[in-house]
């Protein structure tokens, strides 16, 4: 069980959960643009472009977001 705790903690590797109207990051690095309908997020070597409507940012942390809306697209761009 240790293991899976550490593991847990040091995971550096981004990490996309989409829910009904909910995507969850985690591990990004900066959030580079955020507008109701475009939202784009800085990751460690890609950018992540969502595109829909009523975007919200309803959670921010060090290394977590919670966007909230009517999502419509998701792209990951290599860099």
């Amino acid at each position: 069980m240790l293991k899976e705790i550490n593991n847990y903690i040091n995971d550096k590797n981004f990490k996309l959960s989409l829910y009904k109207n909910k995507l969850n990051i985690v591990n990004y690095k900066k959030l580079l643009s955020l507008e109701e309908n475009y939202i784009s997020v800085l990751l460690e070597k890609k950018k992540l472009i969502i595109k829909g409507s009523n975007l919200l940012l309803i959670k921010i942390l060090d290394n977590e977001l919670l966007i909230k809306g009517n999502i419509k697209n998701i792209e990951v761009i290599d860099e």
